[in-house]
């Protein structure tokens, strides 16, 4: 007789509880729908409470398990209080995906205002520093977990355009590498991701700004396009997920060879 298998495929992310920042929009939210397809249970965290609550409705429907919480990422307190709320409506914190992000007005380094430089530190730097501590502290009480942060193909090359937020996206990435070697004794996995130019809302926003980026990025990408949102949500599933476990410290780019 032939032996079948009839069991149900278990998800990459089967049982985690993930914590997600930038998660009303672009990446974050694409994140967001496949996480919960690969089984984890999220709390997406973002400014746009009825984005985000479209978003858990939508999850919700599908039978998955998804819970907002409201947060300014210029707002340290308010980041404690957003993964300590994960901890609260879980009891654990398996993953963190540290995907928000603020974008600069483009420009050269010498037109660059000391609000935005602040805005860039408060934001793409701070945050994600606040928030990996956090999320570290609830990780430790559970035994371990995964942490990706979102950088840029920007952090890893001369950004003239976007210097501040090129500065701290390489910020970031020290950051992400000083953590992983910290925290590895304790079982805390940390990883970042650089994608490149990326189908989101912010480059559009861009584009706009400066008229035919999308154009130049996609001729400067030997793959000929940019990234879908959720392309780049599967480079931090893999990460997050147990599939990774002896990645940590690895800065990841996820865009179409144009950083080769």
């Amino acid at each position: 007789m032939t032996n079948q298998n009839t069991s149900t495929p278990v998800g990459l992310l089967a049982g985690k509880v993930i914590f997600i920042t930038g998660a009303s929009r672009g990446i974050g939210a694409a994140a967001a729908r496949l996480f919960t397809d690969e089984g984890a249970a999220v709390v997406l965290a973002a400014r746009t409470t009825d984005a985000l609550d479209r978003i858990v409705a939508d999850i919700r429907a599908d039978g998955g398990t998804a819970d907002a919480v409201t947060v300014d990422l210029a707002d340290s307190a308010g980041i404690r209080a957003a993964v300590a709320k994960a901890g609260e409506l879980h009891g654990r914190l398996d993953g963190a995906f540290n995907n928000g992000a603020t974008g600069q007005q483009p420009g050269p380094l010498d037109a660059t205002s000391a609000t935005d430089l602040e805005d860039q530190f408060a934001v793409n730097f701070r945050a994600q520093w606040t928030a990996m501590n956090a999320e570290a502290a609830l990780m430790l009480a559970g035994g371990g977990g995964a942490i990706v942060n979102t950088s840029s193909i920007g952090s890893r090359r001369a950004n003239p355009f976007l210097p501040a937020y090129g500065a701290m996206k390489r910020a970031l990435n020290s950051i992400t590498e000083s953590a992983a070697v910290s925290w590895a004794p304790d079982g805390i996995r940390v990883n970042g991701i650089t994608p490149g130019g990326t189908a989101t809302e912010m480059m559009l926003e861009w584009d706009k700004l400066t008229p035919g980026v999308i154009e130049a990025n996609n001729a400067a990408t030997p793959m000929g396009r940019m990234a879908e949102p959720r392309e780049v949500a599967e480079a931090a599933a893999w990460l997050l997920s147990d599939r990774a476990s002896m990645v940590t410290g690895a800065i990841v780019p996820v865009d179409g060879g144009a950083g080769a």
